[in-house]
């Protein structure tokens, strides 16, 4: 029997965690060191005790920054073979995590299949799968059918779970007080704003915080603070509504805390590159260092098609200022739920963005990754830049496409190849470019 009921229990009862000897082991890191972070909420282990074929990792700022990845059914998309596939692909390009969006169908088989299978993260939003479990009007489900959703989601082996619940009713009067460019844009935000609109409540999230508590500690699953006031645009970035919510949010961890629940904070959103670093600051001041989950940031709106490119720019800046969870955005975002290869598309530009901050951060190992492919440019050694490259295969796929004429070089620059001619000189070789 467990000596302890959480990761986070255990760290502060001085336990070192079979979890935290494998996620040290990846962190370069002794075990000791993550079990402190891990005590003072400065970094988490998301892992239900359930979900057994999980490989741990950890999530805190000085740690690698780490990739989630959104799929799911939908109405209007509900092939789940495919969003295996996505899973599948996910897990092989390095995603640590996979977030179940799903909103039509047998939501339950398809979560209870990746807590048996998958090795990543599993993350849910109960507030999704509650109108799709109940089959009825948002209205008529009951604060306690709310809260039943969240239980059923740990029981089910999930490792974390996004709440929203810092839009409560104060929020919410400063929010419609406030006056918001594009209004709330999260879901889940969304849905729970219009159910305590419709009935008058308070957010049964929110009233009833310490029976999800006692949830998250009897399973171990870690709470995603929910960000339904997050910016979506930039017009509404770090406006009134969204830092209201923060310090509820701050409010919320510490009493998490208090149960040793393990904690993350979600964040933006849509903001301009000026704003990102002073918001990853004001986070880890109100939020004790918590970890910090951001979507984007995207820096720009007018980018549809592109947003992977707006959303890498954003996270490369938040994850090297101090986020240390990024929710990848593929170029299908605004538009429709993405396939198979706009998934791909967004988790290679998630991960470049992740490594990118991990630089900036001198973590470990880094910056090494650099200085390999660097060596095997200099020594024009295209098998090693393949391996090293973050996608080898398209690295290969353009090389093939234009074959150069001399395999020492490639087809941009042929027998006008600096490297190769720096190393023919440098070695004392004669250098003619014209007739090679």
């Amino acid at each position: 029997m467990r000596e302890y009921t959480t990761q986070m229990d255990a760290a502060r009862k001085g336990i070192i965690t079979k979890e935290m000897e494998a996620a040290a082991k990846k962190e370069q890191m002794a075990p000791e060191k993550l079990r402190a972070l891990i005590a003072e909420g400065k970094a988490i282990i998301p892992c239900n005790k359930l979900h057994t074929s999980i490989v741990p990792n950890a999530i805190g700022s000085m740690l690698k920054t780490k990739i989630n990845v959104n799929l799911g059914t939908s109405r209007d998309w509900k092939d789940i073979d495919m969003e295996l596939e996505k899973v599948r692909d996910a897990v092989n390009m390095g995603a640590e995590s996979i977030m179940d969006l799903s909103s039509f169908g047998d939501t339950q088989k398809f979560r209870r299949k990746l807590t048996a299978e998958c090795p990543a993260m599993i993350g849910t939003v109960p507030i999704y799968d509650a109108v799709v479990y109940y089959h009825k009007p948002l209205k008529e489900i009951t604060s306690e059918e709310w809260i039943k959703i969240v239980e059923m989601h740990a029981q089910d082996g999930v490792d974390f779970m996004t709440i929203h619940v810092g839009i409560n009713r104060n929020t919410a009067k400063r929010f419609k007080d406030a006056k918001r460019l594009t209004n709330i844009v999260s879901r889940g935000g969304s849905i729970i704003f219009a159910w305590m609109e419709m009935t008058g409540e308070e957010n049964p999230f929110y009233e009833h915080y310490e029976r999800i508590l006692d949830i998250c500690r009897e399973y171990d699953v870690t709470l995603s603070l929910g960000d339904a006031c997050r910016p979506g645009c930039l017009e509404d970035a770090s406006d009134i509504s969204q830092m209201e919510e923060l310090i509820t949010l701050a409010e919320l961890t510490r009493r998490a805390w208090e149960k040793d629940v393990q904690v993350m904070i979600e964040g933006p959103g849509h903001m301009p590159l000026d704003q990102i670093a002073a918001n990853m600051k004001i986070q880890q001041t109100v939020c004790k260092g918590a970890p910090f989950y951001v979507l984007g940031p995207l820096v720009t709106d007018i980018a549809p098609g592109y947003d992977h490119i707006t959303a890498a720019i954003g996270g490369a800046i938040a994850a090297a200022a101090g986020a240390s969870f990024l929710c990848y955005v593929t170029p299908a975002e605004h538009l429709r739920l993405p396939d198979v290869n706009d998934v791909k598309e967004g988790i290679i530009a998630s991960k470049i963005a992740a490594h990118a901050a991990d630089i900036a951060k001198g973590i470990k190992g880094a910056k090494e990754w650099d200085k390999a492919m660097s060596t095997a440019r200099k020594k024009l050694d295209w098998e090693e830049m393949f391996r090293l490259s973050i996608d080898p295969e398209k690295a290969r796929a353009y090389r093939a496409s234009a074959k150069p004429e001399k395999e020492d070089t490639c087809s941009m620059c042929g027998n006008f190849c600096a490297v190769k001619n720096m190393n023919r000189i440098l070695d004392g070789e004669i250098v003619n470019i014209y007739d090679e």
